[in-house]
């Protein structure tokens, strides 16, 4: 199958068929050349999912994506990204293996490309790789499911400002190979507990500007 377009066609088949199996509310838009190709309600809130083929790497080491997207203007080649707020996930097919991904936007934000790797790099690298496992569709939708039912949990009686979800405890070996995924998700608003040897060691929250002695009052 080399025709984009059928591929495109297949992908989003194939993720709203596993949305679907999974229970969720699936809508499509009624008009074309929208920036998303289906709307998920999960955990209750509507989320806009561009849907992506996944292609194996020549060594089948990983899943290939291609993110950005062309065509040609008065100028030439216009080469388009994804930014910030377009979409809420990316979601992925990949016929090879029969697997959907879901990609939150820290992997598809202003990138051409994201690779997802199958397995672990040769040499050794844990930090700067994103291992395909971790953005299983049915595990992400999971996921997103246990945080918001976390918040609301511990939204209770409080005001909304002042609630934050749950934080998520991981050990400084996991936080070191991984400091860039954990960096992303803190600055999403995940506080984490790093712990060393069984006990809290550091706390990691999103850093907020102090609000200036002028707009104070």
């Amino acid at each position: 199958m080399n025709n984009p377009n059928d591929k495109g066609n297949l992908a989003e088949a194939a993720i709203a068929f596993r949305a679907t199996a999974l229970g969720l509310a699936v809508s499509k838009p009624l008009t074309e050349h929208s920036r998303y190709d289906l709307v998920l309600e999960i955990a209750g809130e509507l989320k806009k999912v561009q849907c992506k083929w996944g292609a194996l790497s020549r060594d089948q080491c990983a899943v290939v994506v291609n993110l950005a997207s062309s065509r040609f203007g008065p100028r030439g080649r216009v080469t388009t990204l994804y930014r910030e707020g377009e979409v809420d996930f990316v979601a992925v097919y990949c016929s090879a293996l029969d697997r959907c991904y879901l990609l939150p936007e820290r992997l598809f934000v202003d990138k051409h490309v994201v690779h997802l790797r199958l397995a672990a790099a040769r040499n050794g690298q844990r930090s700067c790789i994103n291992l395909a496992e971790q953005y299983e569709f049915d595990g992400a939708v999971a996921q997103l499911e246990e945080r918001r039912a976390g918040s609301a949990k511990v939204r209770g009686s409080s005001p909304l400002s002042s609630t934050q979800v749950p934080p998520v405890s991981i050990g400084s070996d996991e936080f070191r190979n991984r400091l860039g995924y954990y960096l992303d998700l803190a600055a999403e608003g995940q506080e984490l507990n790093i712990t060393r040897w069984g006990k809290r060691y550091l706390r990691l929250t999103l850093w907020q500007p102090p609000i200036p002695l002028a707009n104070a009052a």
